[in-house]
């Protein structure tokens, strides 16, 4: 049923850290935003995210490749 519900809403992204300790910050969804998950990459890490009926925002900082279906954005220009 979460596939059925959700399954349209999924979006995936990577982010390339170009440096030692880039952040990524999740955050919910809903009627207070609050902070649901921290990584911290360094130099060459990749990590592969998914917006979810939880996850609404992410905050990266940090020199940082981000890859989404959009295209790519990149954090050091």
């Amino acid at each position: 049923m979460e596939n059925e519900v959700f399954g349209n809403m999924s979006e995936y992204i990577a982010i390339k850290a170009l440096e030692n300790g880039v952040t990524i910050i999740g955050l919910t969804r809903g009627r207070d935003t609050k902070f649901q998950h921290t990584e911290k990459l360094d130099a060459g890490e990749v990590f592969i995210a998914e917006f979810t009926e939880i996850t609404s925002a992410m905050k990266i900082k940090g020199k940082a490749q981000i890859y989404t279906k959009h295209g790519m954005i990149d954090t050091t220009a």
